[in-house]
């Protein structure tokens, strides 16, 4: 960050944002959150910038657009100042920076805010047109030990030379949100740092070579049951080269689950336990409290009644809402296809690791009071897409949920997106709490039958984010895996996501990535 001329709107070169240090701090934070995002969600890439080249009509336009659905990439991350800065139905209309442009042409959108700034083309493409002579890689990465939330008030009072000392990645409130809007998919590695991609409504395309920023705006259509009797459910597909859905196109079966010779070993949860103890506590209605926010109409009568009597009264007459009770469901969805049975770290395959962290989750969670079921899941071809219940919302945690884990086996493919739209679906139907969570354990290859690669990233991108939209939190978990981060963003894109090496490591950062998909999906809740 550096100081711009003095009474002139923010703007970056795609390496610094330069903003008015004569703005409050306030005005600071906001254009500061609006260029930052812009920028880690893939607006300012040359592709963009050149179109609106010598046009600044058509540049204000696609900023007033751009600026809108990038704050919603990054919602989670900013302060709710700054949240209340977003056009959600802009937002919704558009999937990618190539959308806000089509809009901005389109349908000339008014002006944006004052404290969006500008957008000098020469500069970001002279500064990109130099780093690609320099062969060097712009830093945009933040190395953050846990993933936190911007405190609201961090800006309250702060003196403006201090801002804009502060380093990125140091400890001001500035630095704080650069860091944060231009953080990448983080990668835990032995002895490393835990991370996970901003949980967000809409998946967005990050400068670490995430996919397409995705909405579903346009709705994903319907589910339909399987006209041939056959017990299987039918969802759409998001095709990302025709950029539609294609209706009815897959057909989930639940088939039933085969039991193994033995019962899968008991996990080691106690790690876990305190991370999840503070999850998904729900509001409970209190009588006869000393404060509160309305008063307990018969503890007030029985007060006055010994008053009257001549006796000391109980002061305690409120009504207050205090978080006593659980009140979380969560749907944990367990990738079996063939690629989970490559060889992963500590001498185990990726199944094995991932099937022992599933256990882990399930039992934790259930021991806490919390709804839980755990579904494992392949496919073969769009028309056979099998989820095997090993463990529904309503059973119980026995023997036999751990027969049915030890006989998981992994083969076929995983067609990533119809596993997550059921999930998403049960969870719905069936989680009976107002705070859900999805739950998806994967190597990160989408790949099947006609479900190439690409075109698998960009589905299940897609129906996380309808998840999402529906109010349900999604965290998606790599354990023992060697996949790719930028892989693994194209396939999971925005949501909250993270590579662990080894089971054992995930009580150090469970705790905060469950947190982060829980505020999205309760801030996703607020807006509807």
């Amino acid at each position: 960050m550096a100081p711009g001329e003095a009474g002139s709107p923010a703007w970056t070169d795609g390496v610094t944002v330069f903003i008015d240090d004569a703005a409050s701090p306030a005005a600071q934070v906001e254009s500061v959150a609006v260029q930052a995002s812009m920028l880690a969600a893939g607006g300012l890439e040359p592709a963009q910038i050149r179109r609106v080249r010598r046009r600044p009509a058509l540049a204000r336009r696609y900023l007033a657009v751009e600026g809108h659905r990038a704050l919603a990439v990054n919602e989670d991350l900013l302060p709710l100042r700054v949240r209340s800065l977003i056009d959600l139905d802009i937002a919704a209309r558009v999937d990618s920076p190539a959308d806000s442009l089509a809009l901005a042409a389109r349908d000339r959108p008014a002006d944006p805010p004052a404290s969006f700034g500008v957008i000098r083309a020469r500069q970001l493409l002279a500064a990109h047109a130099a780093a690609a002579h320099r062969d060097t890689h712009v830093p945009r990465n933040g190395s953050t030990g846990e993933l936190e939330e911007l405190d609201d008030d961090a800006d309250e009072g702060a003196d403006v030379v201090d801002l804009f000392s502060s380093p990125v990645g140091g400890g001001g409130a500035l630095g704080k949100l650069l860091q944060r809007m231009l953080s990448a998919v983080r990668q835990l590695r032995e002895g490393g740092t835990p991370g996970a991609d901003s949980p967000t409504h809409r998946s967005g395309r990050g400068t670490a070579g995430a996919g397409a920023v995705t909405s579903v705006a346009a709705g994903a259509g319907e589910v339909h049951d399987d006209p041939d009797g056959s017990g299987g459910r039918r969802y759409p597909e998001w095709d990302v080269h025709r950029r539609r859905y294609r209706p009815d196109w897959c057909t989930v079966h639940e088939i039933e689950p085969e039991l193994g010779a033995h019962p899968m070993d008991r996990p080691d949860i106690h790690a876990l336990r305190r991370p999840l103890t503070r999850l998904g506590i729900g509001l409970d209605r209190c009588h006869r409290q000393s404060q509160g926010d309305d008063i307990d109409v018969d503890a007030a009568v029985e007060a006055r009644v010994e008053l009257l009597a001549g006796s000391a009264p109980d002061e305690s007459v409120y009504l207050d809402n205090l978080r006593r009770r659980r009140d979380l469901s969560v749907l944990v969805l367990l990738d079996v296809s063939g690629s989970a049975a490559e060889a992963g770290s500590l001498g185990q395959n990726i199944h094995e690791q991932q099937r022992a962290t599933a256990a882990a989750l399930t039992i934790a969670l259930h021991e806490l009071g919390d709804r839980v079921a755990l579904y494992a899941f392949r496919s073969q071809g769009r028309a056979t897409v099998n989820l095997i219940p090993v463990k529904r919302f309503d059973d119980g945690m026995d023997a036999v949920i751990m027969r049915r884990l030890g006989g998981l086996v992994p083969g076929a493919y995983s067609r990533l997106g119809a596993a997550i739209r059921h999930g998403a679906a049960v969870i719905d139907e069936k989680g009976g709490t107002t705070r859900r969570l999805l739950v998806v354990l994967s190597d990160g290859l989408a790949y099947d039958h006609g479900y190439e690669r690409a075109y698998g990233a960009a589905d299940a991108r897609r129906a996380l984010a309808e998840a999402r939209r529906q109010g349900i939190g999604c965290l998606c978990l790599t354990i023992g895996a060697a996949t790719d981060a930028g892989e693994l963003a194209k396939v999971f894109g925005s949501t909250a996501h993270a590579s662990i090496p080894k089971p054992t490591q995930l009580a150090d950062v469970v705790g905060p990535l469950f947190r982060a998909a829980l505020r999205g999906a309760d801030l996703r809740r607020r807006v509807s």
